[in-house]
């Protein structure tokens, strides 16, 4: 038998380092500290003033933040929310960057099943939020977040970020925070999913996952220290695709957006020169609608997920010289998981041809390994094209499970796989499609809807007897939920609206109400979907 000891290494300082996406802003500073990092409407900070901020909001952290504590962010694209992905995590806590759209309810349950220790808000929510903190038994210290860039007028009633900043203590080589983890394995930030089939979820995301997937991101979508990255995806969803850091990692600048319009965008485009952007297919869709719109002076790449773009919104996009990249992911796979990577010859089909090779779902991206499809066993089935089983990936860009829910990262994780909940089919060239989903998920400009959720607010109105929520497709989100539901009383569509709108965030609640006397049911009880979304067709 030959030895291996001669080729057993063990770590050593000089070859080994923990991975963490924290040690791109390090390296960014250095060597660009002259090269602009950030731009929000006049606003405009060198990687130099980037970092410093960064610096100053992690001493003023760590004043009331302890190592692995969690701190939330209820805020849209600012540079305050870009600097949170670096300041919290500086100082060894965990952010979890949340949706302004949730309702004062999903704040509280979150607030209190994180435990979070201080929250940020920007002054658009800042009463909802501080009055969902104020409700619980620990309620958590919350910040206002003042946006002087775009005038939305403060609350007065809470002490501003400006405030916080201001008590930082002043700089010393001491106090300055390196870019370097003890563990690659911590927690760098914990995200929440849309509650699928319960309450939200949160996933929890690690250093070394972040760095791997933020790089990886940051390779195929193909960012370069000359790329102007325009943030019309939410950091808060999955932050922002890991391009929080990836963007950073290639000393790209961010452009931030405190709201997706035509026109700031088509600004962007005009005055900044952007060369990449990610979103959703209403993304795509609002700038080539826009009257604004014409070919651009240079190629711009659309990183898009979701649904994939039709045919019409692929040619409307070439004829703008934007070129559209489809990915698949999920809150537990740090976003983007797979990606649609064109083939050479598809070059030569026809704009309808190449919208169904795009339609696929991808391969792994490099951050990943492995993707398949497998039956209810976990047995891998053909890569047919036609055997449907349930979507299934491994890699360094999985979750490292669901914080305080163990059962669940079990289930998840079974066999070693993270199980998707969606199903789709393999193609013979190794391309996975989607084909259905497990869960009920209605996705609506790339946010995420829970029918179940929404189901269960129906049915807490007193004069609803049963409720069932589908999504159907639209031109413009993807999907829209509708709702069919049986009522006892005398109750209006106009009432379950004004209900869920009590309820449920603005995007949750259904476009349509349609009563009915029975919803159809299977022989075991089950409410057959499917016969509704004949009906909805």
């Amino acid at each position: 038998m030959t030895s291996t000891s001669a080729t057993t290494t063990t770590a050593s300082p000089a070859s080994y380092e923990n991975l963490t996406p924290l040690a791109f802003l390090g390296r960014s500073a250095a060597t660009f500290p002259e090269r602009e990092a950030v731009i929000y409407g006049t606003l405009r900070r060198t990687y130099a003033q980037f970092e410093a901020e960064v610096q100053q909001l992690a001493r003023a952290l760590a004043k009331s933040v302890r190592p692995g504590q969690i701190v939330s962010f209820v805020a849209p694209n600012t540079p305050e929310m870009l600097a949170a992905h670096y300041a919290v995590p500086l100082i060894g806590a965990v952010l979890n960057p949340l949706n302004p759209r949730l309702a004062g309810r999903e704040f509280g349950y979150i607030f209190e099943h994180a435990e979070s220790e201080i929250v940020f808000v920007d002054s658009e929510v800042a009463g909802v939020v501080s009055d969902a903190a104020a409700s619980l038994k620990n309620p958590p210290a919350v910040i206002e977040l003042v946006d002087e860039q775009f005038g939305v007028e403060p609350t007065g009633q809470l002490p501003t970020y400006a405030d916080f900043m201001s008590a930082a203590p002043e700089q010393t080589q001491q106090n300055t925070y390196g870019y370097e983890v003890a563990n690659e394995l911590d927690a760098i930030t914990l995200n929440y999913t849309s509650g699928t089939t319960g309450p939200p979820k949160g996933v929890l995301y690690t250093h070394r996952g972040a760095y791997l997937s933020a790089l990886g991101n940051t390779q195929h979508y193909r960012l370069d220290g000359a790329s102007k990255y325009l943030w019309t995806l939410p950091m808060f969803h999955c932050n922002g695709w890991t391009m929080t850091w990836g963007a950073t990692a290639s000393a790209s600048t961010h452009v931030c957006l405190r709201a997706v319009r035509q026109d700031a965008i088509w600004d962007a485009f005009d005055n900044e020169g952007i060369t990449h952007l990610c979103g959703a297919p209403i993304v795509a869709a609002s700038i080539i609608e826009a009257e604004r719109a014409r070919e651009l002076a240079h190629p711009v790449r659309l990183i898009t997920a979701a649904s994939a773009p039709p045919p019409s919104v692929i040619e409307g996009l070439e004829n703008l010289g934007i070129m559209p990249v489809h990915v698949y992911g999920l809150t537990e796979t740090y976003g983007p998981a797979t990606i649609n990577e064109a083939q050479d010859h598809w070059a030569d089909l026809t704009v309808t041809q190449r919208a169904r090779q795009l339609a696929r779902q991808g391969v792994p991206m490099l951050q990943n390994s492995q993707v398949s499809v497998v039956d209810p066993d976990g047995n891998q089935l053909p890569a047919d094209g036609e055997s449907q089983g349930e979507v299934v990936i491994r890699g360094n860009g999985v979750m490292a499970g669901y914080y305080k829910n163990p059962e669940a990262t079990e289930e998840a994780l079974a066999g070693g796989w993270f199980h998707t909940g969606d199903i789709g089919v393999q193609h013979p060239d190794g391309y996975i499609q989607l084909m259905d989903r497990l869960k009920d998920i209605i996705i609506s400009g790339g946010e995420n809807i829970s029918s179940i959720e929404v189901e269960g607010v129906l049915h807490g109105h007193p004069d609803v007897s049963d409720a069932a929520v589908i999504g159907i497709a639209d031109e413009r989100w993807g999907e829209r939920p509708v709702a069919y539901v049986v009522v006892t009383g005398s109750v209006t569509s106009d009432d379950l609206r004004e209900h869920c709108r009590a309820e449920l965030a603005g995007f949750k609640v259904p476009d349509a109400f349609h009563l009915i006397d029975e919803l159809p049911r299977s022989s075991t009880g089950k409410i057959r979907k499917t016969e509704l979304r004949d009906i909805a067709k």
